[in-house]
């Protein structure tokens, strides 16, 4: 089981990432690809990483623009395992 950060320790981790922002539970990233393509590529490789990590983000394509909503489902709220796989996300981006 992973432990739920509060407020501040969720506040402290966000500050660690660039283009995610908090909604209550939830960190949130968008991001424009240069293509649905690779938007695609990026869905698929953040996929891989999730299924390795048996944590699942919700992702929502919309032709380039990608959403990536994080939030440990089973806890509640938001854990480690949330900032450890936005991380893993902004590298996936970075290299397309």
């Amino acid at each position: 089981m992973a432990k739920i950060m509060n407020d501040s320790q969720a506040d402290e981790a966000l500050a660690g990432l660039t283009d995610w922002h908090r909604s209550e539970v939830t960190i949130i990233r968008t991001a424009e690809l240069e293509s649905f393509p690779q938007a695609i590529e990026a869905v698929d490789r953040v996929a891989v990483l999730a299924e390795a990590a048996d944590h699942h983000p919700d992702m929502d394509i919309r032709w380039r623009t990608l959403t990536f909503r994080l939030s440990t489902h089973s806890e509640g709220g938001l854990t480690a395992k949330d900032f450890a796989l936005a991380r893993q996300i902004d590298e996936v981006l970075a290299a397309l």
